[in-house]
């Protein structure tokens, strides 16, 4: 199985700035795509940032310009720098990564969601 681990999230006041991190481990032979989505509350989950096999970005429009998305594909992992943050962005982050395992099979990985809350 492939596991997907995220960290970072926390509390932070408006304004502020969090970097979330996200790592696929296990049977990898490539991965095609990876990317944040956000859940809030009674809301659906939706796509923050992405970023796919051949370097392409892509951003929600409510994070272009305030969250960086970069990859290391190495090392199967993704960092989100999330600046000028508003109560908005209030969520849990999911990180999923999906692409090919080793023995062939098409795998779509999600970890267990990391909790961000901007608050004063």
């Amino acid at each position: 199985q492939v596991q997907v681990v995220e960290s970072g999230g926390g509390l932070v006041q408006p304004g502020g700035s969090l970097r979330l991190s996200c790592a696929a481990s296990g049977p990898i032979h490539r991965i095609s795509f990876m990317g944040w989505y956000r859940q809030a509350p009674e809301k659906q989950r939706d796509l923050v940032a992405a970023i796919t096999k051949d370097g392409s970005l892509q951003y929600a429009d409510s994070a272009r310009g305030r969250f960086t998305i970069a990859g290391d594909n190495g090392d199967h992992a993704i960092f989100m720098q999330m600046d000028s943050l508003t109560p908005e962005d209030t969520a849990v982050y999911y990180c999923n990564a999906d692409g090919q395992r080793t023995d062939g099979e098409i795998f779509s990985s999600w970890g267990q969601g990391t909790h961000v809350i901007v608050s004063s």
